[in-house]
């Protein structure tokens, strides 16, 4: 069998850096195969990769936001409540997400940013609901016809402590003292990071003025370590196909997807994609679409949805051409039978900060 395997066709594109990252890291010792799926991109290690490892673990390889992953909530909002412009204008006025009360209580010296969201492709999204294509599967989800929120944040702080502890790309042991120190640390993470999530969407609702709380629909990890059969999976910007059904969102002022995945295959590490996948670097974006959008127009997407950050550079650097097109990373899992479409979201209000 071969060592690893690029998940993608010939309307995809795919940078050939993230490819050689793949290959490098196929002769780290106890590795067994990769995947990369159709939205790999290179990084400081490749984003869009699941890493089967034997005997040894890289913490390296899934970064410090141990834990980041989408939630999926049911604001208990109806969709009939939702007012543009009255939630854009409230939204507007939040400088700091870290400046509202937490409902939830963690020592500060564990997560002292929780309920905060992050930089970079991080964001809550206020979404409806576009399209059902499976009604029997969308049916188990139990949802009404309400405003929903997307919640895309991981650790934070805490995570890129735990990455300072054991950063050696030559990896660890399984059996040492470090292996085991880094796993206990590593799950903690990941629980953290899944209850910041719920604590940013509370903390988003509460301030729209609403009473309640936000329920989960579905939470999905794409950073962490997952262990399987003796082995021990690296997900870096990939979702388990094991657990249930995923979210997959594009940019911002694109569809999110609802899937379920289809086949629990070894050809894709028993994976599927988290999203679309940078195409450009964060320092190329604003030289490249400058004159396509001003402070205002940037702030609007082709889907009549409306952005909300106080960082223009922000919204330059994660602009929609900045990402590969969602359709095309739908279609690859599809064609390579890994998914079943169950619904699309349509995006109302991206929250950014």
């Amino acid at each position: 069998m071969e060592k690893f395997k690029i998940i993608t066709n010939n309307k995809n594109w795919m940078e050939s850096n993230a490819i050689l990252q793949v290959e490098n890291i196929s002769n780290y010792k106890g590795v067994v195969y990769i995947a990369g799926l159709p939205d790999l991109h290179a990084g400081r290690t490749p984003v869009g990769v699941s890493v089967i490892v034997e005997d040894y673990i890289y913490p390296h390889l899934i970064g410090g936001d141990i834990g980041c992953g989408m939630g999926l909530f049911d604001t208990g909002i109806a969709l009939r409540r939702f007012k543009m412009e009255k939630w854009q204008n409230r939204l507007n006025t939040i400088r700091e997400l870290s400046d509202i009360p937490c409902s939830i209580g963690f020592e500060e010296d564990r997560i002292p940013d929780l309920g905060t969201i992050g930089g970079g492709n991080h964001f809550a999204e206020f979404q409806k609901l576009e399209k059902i294509y499976d009604d029997n599967e969308f049916n188990k989800l139990n949802l009404k016809e309400n405003v929903f929120l997307l919640v895309h944040s991981g650790s934070r702080s805490y995570g890129q402590k735990i990455l300072s502890l054991f950063n050696d790309e030559k990896g660890y042991k399984v059996s040492s003292d470090s292996a085991k120190e880094y796993i206990k640390l590593h799950d903690d993470a990941v629980d953290l990071a899944k209850k910041n999530r719920k604590a940013v969407a509370d903390k988003l609702i509460s301030w729209l003025g609403y009473e309640g709380f936000c329920e989960r629909i579905i939470d999905c990890t794409h950073n962490y370590l997952e262990v399987y059969e003796n082995t021990y999976i690296h997900r870096k910007g990939a979702t388990s196909s094991l657990d249930g059904m995923v979210i997959i969102p594009g940019s911002r002022g694109t569809l999110t997807y609802i899937v379920k995945p289809s086949l629990n295959s070894l050809e894709s590490a028993y994976s599927v994609s988290h999203g679309a996948g940078r195409k450009w670097s964060r320092s190329l974006c604003k030289g490249r679409i400058r004159d396509k959008y001003d402070r205002d127009s940037i702030r609007h997407t082709s889907l009549k949805s409306r952005v909300i950050c106080h960082d223009t550079e922000l919204l330059f650097q994660e602009a929609p051409e900045a990402y590969k097109n969602i359709e095309d990373i739908i279609n690859v899992l599809l064609e390579f039978k890994l998914i079943e479409v169950i619904a699309t979201l349509r995006p109302l209000i991206t929250y950014k900060g």
